[in-house]
């Protein structure tokens, strides 16, 4: 239930590169509102200034999200509007403000997305590889075996998978990839979208690769990488064997202990074994 007597969270996306790449709408909401929370105030008082808004701003970031909260909501709850910006693109999408919004919801206080950049789907729409279905994971973890971890969990996922990554582990995330998912695999890397230098480096995994160790510049800049999905003629016989030990392991074991066994063994995503067992129970 919404209380009509709080003023609204405005959730304003900001450029992710080129400073014209703003709404008109969010230019008013940011010089109409009461306070600006943003990820990086010294980031966004450029943006700011460029387009003559003297609203005033405090800091809204990963460190401090949890302890403002409370301060916000109350600022919320008297009435005043507050537009929540992160450095570049959406609010909340690989950045701030998912405590705020959640808090704000179970309070009934009003919260309003305003549509506008976001690198995932722009470097989406002209990768070239299916938009019908994909999924965003965010940045693939820091550590080596952590990431590798990550990427055996979704190495049967059809969906296009889009990453965001770091220029200093693109390197080391590129060859974790070829090792893992495969080096024929479909690949983009987008790179400083909207910007002077943006570039999309196309081709399989391998090649991606190649091109970004044989150009330092490709090392450099916003980054979104992007695999095409699983497809049935990589998955069959890893699947297939897969079936056939968690067969034998269920002699003895529980399913889902047996499926967590046969997935390590194999190669392959637990849960997807574990759900084409129940579906083979079921049939």
């Amino acid at each position: 239930m919404t209380n009509s007597t709080s003023g609204c969270l405005y959730l304003v996306p900001t450029p992710i590169g080129n400073l014209a790449d703003i709404t008109e709408r969010a230019l008013t909401i940011l010089r109409q509102c009461d306070a600006i929370a943003a990820e990086d105030t010294r980031h966004s008082g450029q943006l700011l200034q460029h387009y003559g808004i003297h609203t005033p701003m405090f800091a809204l970031h990963d460190h401090n999200e949890r302890q403002r909260v409370a301060q916000v909501v109350d600022r919320l709850q008297q009435g005043e509007n507050i537009a929540l910006i992160s450095d570049a693109g959406m609010p909340l999408i690989s950045d701030p403000g998912y405590v705020l919004v959640s808090q704000c919801r179970q309070l009934g206080i009003p919260v309003t997305a305003l549509p506008g950049a976001c690198a995932v789907v722009t470097a989406l729409a002209a990768s070239g590889l299916p938009t019908d279905r994909f999924a965003f994971e965010g940045f693939l973890p820091a550590k080596p075996q952590q990431r590798r971890k990550r990427l055996q969990e979704l190495l049967l996922e059809p969906r296009t998978l889009i990453f965001y990554e770091s220029p200093h582990r693109i390197v080391e995330a590129l060859a974790d990839i070829a090792a893992v998912v495969g080096s024929e695999r479909p690949c983009v890397l987008a790179r400083e979208l909207s910007k002077q230098f943006e570039t999309y480096l196309t081709g399989t995994v391998a090649e991606v690769q190649q091109q970004v160790l044989a150009d330092a510049n490709q090392q450099r800049g916003e980054m979104v990488l992007m695999l095409g999905g699983a497809v049935a003629t990589e998955t069959d016989t890893a699947t297939t064997e897969a079936l056939a030990t968690l067969a034998i392991l269920r002699r003895e074991l529980p399913l889902k202990k047996a499926a967590a066994l046969a997935a390590e063994i194999h190669g392959v995503r637990k849960n997807a074994l574990y759900q084409l067992a129940l579906d083979a129970d079921n049939q």
